[in-house]
């Protein structure tokens, strides 16, 4: 089940119904209701794969307790093992197993050792990566007395598998999010209202700018040899966009679907292709992944304390590891390496970097990033740097490679000229919404308001991508 599905409308409406509906005295069944929403909409996808999410959530929650109950700190730290290593296993062996088996065997045949990986072929859990970030942050937090553990157990299933986030994020934090499910609440108009504007803003980045940049950016990463030189930078630039509006999409929906049942998810993104430096950047983008592996990787290696040598040793290693935390791929290690690099660049550079003018520093900051996204899009190393080498080509025909990419990507003249329109009008409606003054100004004209919404609704159902779903990029981490 997708966000971009009519299944998924028809289940909204009945969980949204059957949640405020006055079922059960003082609002008992809503927690039920919400654990029964979000096990439906994962089991939807396989069944099972239940068993996991319920078997670390068990784990995670008995654990908490435990560590909240005992007094010594050596059975505290205990219980936090094991809290810590359940979770982190099942994340190893569904999704690192088999890269890591291949990996040695390559090692090895490179040293002259022929050896036959030993792989399980698993499938994916989808959004395995989510929830056990999340089930581990809990048991942490619970370590270090940032919130006492709950003895509600539909509660804390619903808050790991609250379906909304549950397969792309946000990454959400104990401390902040589960209160908010333990309170009653009441409905409000003034947030369901709010929350459809978010879905509607959600499918217009998803249905009509991604799902129709995708098969452009898939056209020139697929065929790199057959284009290059500018096309090239158009296809990487492509997937730039395709991937904000994919990500950032499902985070609207995602957060416009929780203000219905009235709860506050964290906002994951802020506007990352206005960033002027890469620091920037990474706190605009992925913001709940990105401060994850602040708070628990890198300031616990040490952050920004020592010399510089370790400084830069912390931040290299947290970005390998949040490009491995992507994907079982050299690819993901390389766009994570590469981002790490920059950073402790930038940070050793800092002061003259700073003086640079904004312009400047804006188009060195986006062609790291473009470089980063061919990694992150490639299928290996060997084609990410095929890609690179024929983007520094130069082509003269461009009329014949204009016409390839239409013929590749299965699009006509006039469906490329609204797919780049609509990616100017939000990339634009970005630029504008990051001035406090336009906001206001919007907000105080009713009238141009629910005509912005009433026009992006239409856009949505005559450009919107219907027949040929795609699902959210984010579902395969």
């Amino acid at each position: 089940m997708i966000f971009n599905s009519p299944v998924f409308a028809v289940f909204l409406i009945i969980v949204f119904a059957l949640y405020w509906l006055p079922l059960l005295p003082d609002g008992r069944h809503k927690h039920p209701v919400i654990l029964m929403a979000s096990y439906v909409f994962y089991g939807w996808w396989d069944w099972r794969y239940l068993g996991l999410i319920l078997f670390c959530s068990l784990v995670s929650y008995a654990c908490a307790l435990r560590i909240d109950s005992v007094t010594g700190a050596r059975a505290r730290k205990a219980w936090l093992a094991v809290g810590i290593s359940v979770p982190l296993a099942v994340l190893l062996v569904f999704k690192y197993f088999d890269f890591f088996a291949v990996s040695l065997a390559d090692a090895l045949a490179g040293l002259g050792v022929a050896t036959e990986p030993r792989t399980l072929g698993l499938m994916l859990p989808v959004g395995i990566s989510f929830f056990t970030f999340q089930a581990l942050s809990y048991t942490t937090d619970v370590y270090r007395g940032a919130l006492r553990p709950t003895r509600d157990a539909v509660a804390f299933l619903g808050f790991l598998a609250f379906f909304p986030q549950l397969v792309a994020g946000p990454i959400e934090r104990a401390p902040s999010f589960l209160p908010q499910i333990l309170a009653k609440r009441s409905f409000s108009y003034k947030n369901a209202a709010f929350g459809c504007r978010l879905i509607l803003v959600g499918a217009f980045k998803k249905m009509v700018v991604a799902d129709r940049m995708g098969p452009l950016a898939d056209a020139i990463f697929d065929h790199p040899t057959l284009f290059g030189g500018l096309f090239n930078v158009l296809g990487a630039a492509c997937f730039a966009v395709q991937i904000y509006c994919d990500f950032s999409g499902y985070s609207d929906i995602a957060l416009g679907t929780a203000k219905l049942f009235n709860l506050d998810l964290m906002r994951n993104f802020d506007r990352p292709y206005l960033a002027g430096s890469l620091r920037d950047f990474w706190s605009r983008w992925h913001i709940s992944l990105s401060t994850w592996f602040r708070d628990y990787v890198y300031i616990p290696l040490g952050g920004n304390k020592g010399t510089s040598w370790l400084v830069a040793r912390n931040l290299l290693l947290t970005f390998v590891l949040s490009g491995l935390w992507h994907g079982a791929n050299w690819t993901f290690v390389a766009w994570g390496a590469l981002h790490g690099a920059f950073l402790v660049l930038e940070r050793l550079t800092r002061g003259r970097f700073e003086r640079l003018p904004f312009a400047l520093r804006w188009a060195i900051t986006m062609l790291v990033v473009l470089v980063g996204w061919v990694f992150f899009r490639a299928a290996d190393i060997d084609a990410a740097l095929l890609y690179l080498e024929r983007a520094i080509t130069f082509d003269r025909d461009m009329l014949f490679l204009l016409k390839r990419l239409l013929t590749y990507a299965e699009c006509s003249p006039f469906a490329l000229m609204c797919t780049f329109l609509f990616a100017v009008l939000l990339l634009g409606m970005d630029a504008l919404t990051a001035r406090p003054s336009f906001l206001a100004r919007f907000e105080q004209r009713p009238g141009l308001r629910y005509a912005s919404y009433a026009g992006l609704t239409l856009i949505v159902l005559f450009f919107g991508v219907f027949t040929d779903q795609r699902a959210f990029i984010y579902f395969q981490f």
